[in-house]
C-alpha cells in the first residue's frame, strides 16, 4: 500500500479561556507530536474580540498554523478535535469561550464539501482575524473557490 504524499494544510487557532498562549503551545505541540503532522510555521498570535458569542465573552488570542501532513482530510479532521478534547474544550453551545478551538481552514487546494466537513473553511474569507495570520505565513496563497490570494481577501476585510 502507497503511503500519501504529504499535503500543506493550514490550522486556525484560538482561544479565549484560562492561559490562552500556553493551550495554544500546547495543541501546536500535540500536533506536532503526531508522526503524521509537522507543525511547518505558526504566525504570530494576534487578541481579538470574541465573534458571535455572548457580549460578555472574553477576547480571543488567535492564529494560524501550516502543516505539512499525510492524514486525509477528514483525519486531520478528528486529530483536531481530539486535541480540543485533550486540552479541556467542552462543546455545549456554538459559539461558548472556549479553551481552544482549532479549525482546518484549508487542506491542499482541496474542495470539500459534506456535512460535518467543509473545506476551505466556509467563513475564513470573512474574519481578519483568521486572514491577517494566513496571510502572514502564506502571502500568495489562492483561496480555491475565488481564485483571490488571502492577501486580496484580507484587503477587502480591513475597515480602516
Amino acid at each position: 500500500m502507497a503511503i500519501a504524499p504529504p499535503i500543506v494544510a493550514y490550522v486556525a487557532l484560538g482561544a479565549n479561556l484560562g492561559d490562552r498562549a500556553g493551550t495554544i503551545q500546547g495543541a501546536i505541540a500535540r500536533l506536532n507530536a503526531d508522526p503524521a503532522i509537522v507543525v511547518e510555521a505558526v504566525s504570530t498570535l494576534l487578541e481579538n474580540s470574541a465573534v458571535g458569542g455572548p457580549p460578555d465573552s472574553p477576547a480571543f488570542l488567535n492564529g494560524v498554523a501550516r502543516v505539512m501532513t499525510t492524514l486525509s482530510a477528514r483525519d486531520l479532521l478528528k486529530k483536531l478535535l481530539a486535541v480540543e478534547r485533550e486540552l479541556g474544550r467542552e462543546r455545549s453551545r456554538k459559539w461558548d469561550p472556549r479553551t481552544i478551538d482549532l479549525d482546518l481552514l484549508l487542506y491542499g487546494d482541496q474542495i470539500i464539501d459534506e456535512s460535518d466537513l467543509k473545506v476551505p473553511h466556509p467563513r475564513m474569507h470573512e474574519r481578519a482575524f483568521v486572514l491577517g495570520p494566513l496571510v502572514e505565513l502564506s502571502p500568495d496563497l489562492r483561496h480555491p473557490v475565488s481564485g483571490l490570494t488571502f492577501s486580496q481577501l484580507l484587503a477587502g476585510n480591513r475597515r480602516d
